[in-house]
């Protein structure tokens, strides 16, 4: 848990400076007050500041760390865990798991990944006024997965050039649909775009 003690000329303005240096919302922490500010001689004289104690109780850290403890239960799964919280940016990895346990996680092309990413989404935005943006991974599955793409989108290129006409590519989520753009955007031969209905998007690539 993680906790700040600050001393400002109010309550408020204490409990402020906490929360930002904390990055957390105020309905995410406890706060202690250890000193009332008092007023001293002629307002100044004597005077002394407010002093509390911000403690975070339920922020994205400690939401995040309930939902994986009770995920992998249910799912039976042992694996160790990393959470880091900074800037807005929530990221979740999982740092050790055995290669079962890692394929079940991830499913068939990352599907498990990204509903377990979407349902941490949920669960750490709600309530919150600021959104914070979550990334799950396993064991950087994501890296290897987009230098995969990368490769395919290049290799499926030169394809659409020796043949000289489109190909279309199997359906992936509008996360891989942009590595297969971006990959190929600056190809001067060379257009891509997607068509179909989701989950069944695809990318095509065609000759300009």
């Amino acid at each position: 848990m993680k906790s700040i003690t600050v001393e400002k000329n109010t309550v408020d303005e204490a409990v402020e400076a906490a929360l930002k240096e904390l990055e957390a919302e105020k309905s995410e922490v406890e706060v202690e007050v250890i000193k009332e500010p008092t007023k001293g001689l002629l307002s100044f004289l004597g005077s002394k500041v407010a002093k509390v104690k911000v403690s975070v109780v339920n922020g994205p850290e400690e939401k995040a760390r309930k939902f994986f403890d009770v995920l992998l239960n249910k799912m039976n799964i042992k694996a160790d865990f990393e959470i880091k919280y900074t800037a807005n940016l929530l990221k979740v990895d999982i740092i050790k798991v055995n290669e079962d346990d890692k394929g079940i996680i991830i499913g068939k092309r990352g599907k498990n990944l990204d509903e377990i990413q979407f349902l941490l989404n949920l669960i750490v935005n709600r309530g919150r006024e600021n959104y914070i943006r979550v990334t799950f991974n396993v064991e950087d599955y994501r890296e290897k997965r987009e230098e995969t793409l990368k490769r395919l989108a290049r290799k499926m290129a030169e394809k659409c050039r020796y043949y000289n006409h489109k190909v279309k590519l199997e359906p992936m989520n509008p996360y891989e649909r942009r590595i297969i753009h971006s990959t190929l955007q600056e190809e001067k031969d060379i257009i891509t775009y997607s068509e179909g209905d989701e989950p069944y998007r695809k990318v095509v690539i065609d000759k300009k």
